[in-house]
């Protein structure tokens, strides 16, 4: 006859019909219901990633325009420094700081 028996089923522990989570994180936790839930990135980090996103949108929005309205009239403003050149700068500068945001550890 077994008299002390323990079951673990993922984080739960049940011991004499008693169930117990045992979290071993020392991140926080943020409190829903009854669980506790854990986010993979941290609010400072959404911030930075909505910075990033903003720095795309200003390079897509740079890249834009240049068109002309009469197809058979060749308009070279589509070939200006702005959008060869310093448009996909900032669109790739703002990939990168969104994987910056994504990578960087926040403040305990």
């Amino acid at each position: 006859m077994i008299t002390n028996y323990e079951l673990r089923i993922n984080n739960y522990v049940l011991k004499k019909s008693k169930i117990k989570n045992y979290n071993m994180s020392n991140k926080k936790n943020v409190k829903q219901g009854s669980q506790d839930v854990e986010f993979a990135i941290a609010k400072e980090n959404f911030k930075y990633i909505a910075i990033g996103v903003g720095i795309l949108v200003i390079g897509f929005l740079m890249m834009a325009g240049g068109k002309t309205d009469d197809p058979s009239v060749f308009n070279p403003d589509i070939f200006s420094f702005r959008r060869i050149t310093l448009a996909p700068i900032i669109v790739v500068g703002g990939f990168g700081f969104i994987i910056w945001a994504i990578m960087k550890k926040p403040k305990e």
